[in-house]
């Protein structure tokens, strides 16, 4: 391994080692060398509810694998990837800012990854004895060569996490995104791919929200798109900015130019804490809520069908993360 791969995997892994410990509680048997490992890159990453998450699901299906979560500046994702590639990791998620930075650090993109341009779940692969392409989970001895796999299960997993906690078709509906990064444009893609009528975008950068509307208009020209705050009510607003994350952030929306008042429901991708100063606010104002453990959930659950070949105890994993978000 290079150098700069192992100082950058190293450092990763002495910061997370701490949090690591806290996570194996599903498991009975010990680490040994058989282990196999996945594991989350973020920055920040230690709000991750997802270690507990997966961590109940893979001993749930009798895996002798791990999760972990390292925190990785974005300057260092490349060589993140690499070490984790290179030390045959069964596969990685993404979490915020990686998920359009990795589209060009991964060796192949899945269709999903493709259509909807950002990557949250990486799958490692090696050449079988006929040469094609196999996750690294059906090899004991991994050959020279693997590749990453790059895919998008966040699509599907917001559109299911409306559906099923606000009761929202976004077919016809209208709607106010905030933040057009790379959870924020997934879910500006497919609120327009399921038929949203009108979608408002804002975002601190005005130039990234003006090419995510001119994506739009270029694939769904049905639906009316606009950069800046709806002139008035909508059925629904969706937070895709990280604000909220940490104790004190305020409320992403800037109500002196939209009201909370005006929005019928809000969904806020942020799931700790559990209800956020939007959705506080949200709440008073008499807005139906819904934070992002449901999207969590349904991601992170294809995620692990896509590294295990195996459905995902759902139900299982739902519990782990009510548990660790709510306590």
């Amino acid at each position: 391994m290079p150098p700069s791969v192992h100082l950058c995997f190293s450092l990763c892994t002495l910061e997370s080692l701490a949090y690591n410990q806290r996570v194996f509680e599903p498991f009975k048997g010990p680490i040994d060398a058989g282990t196999r490992y996945c594991a989350v890159y973020g920055h920040p990453v230690r709000h991750s509810a997802s270690p507990a998450m997966q961590n109940a699901g893979i001993a749930a299906l009798g895996l002798n694998w791990r999760y972990l979560a390292f925190e990785v500046p974005p300057d260092n994702l490349r060589s993140a990837i690499e070490g984790a590639r290179m030390m045959n990791f069964i596969g990685l998620n993404l979490t915020v800012p990686h998920k359009l930075l990795a589209v060009e650090m991964v060796d192949t993109l899945d269709g999903s990854a493709k259509l909807w341009g950002a990557v949250n779940t990486i799958r490692f692969e090696a050449k079988d004895q006929r040469g094609e392409w196999r996750p690294l989970r059906e090899f004991t001895d991994v050959p020279s060569g693997t590749r990453a796999h790059g895919f998008n299960t966040d699509a599907d997993a917001i559109g299911r996490a409306l559906r099923e906690d606000l009761g929202m078709d976004p077919a016809g509906k209208s709607a106010l995104l905030l933040g057009a990064g790379g959870a924020g444009r997934t879910a500006a893609l497919k609120l327009a791919a399921e038929g949203v009528a009108e979608l408002y975008l804002v975002n601190p950068t005005r130039p990234k929200a003006e090419a995510v509307a001119k994506e739009i208009q270029t694939n769904c020209p049905s639906v009316k798109v606009t950069v800046g705050y709806p002139p008035g009510r909508v059925d629904l607003l969706l937070n895709a900015t990280s604000l909220g994350l940490k104790a004190g952030d305020p409320s992403p929306l800037e109500e002196e130019k939209f009201r909370i008042q005006d929005v019928a429901a809000v969904y806020d991708m942020i799931y700790r804490p559990a209800e956020t100063e939007l959705l506080k606010r949200a709440k008073s104002a008499g807005c139906r809520i819904a934070n992002g453990l449901s999207m969590l959930l349904y991601q992170g659950a294809k995620a692990l069908e896509i590294w295990t070949g195996r459905p995902a105890p759902v139900q299982i994993m739902r519990e782990a993360l009510e548990k660790n978000v709510y306590g």
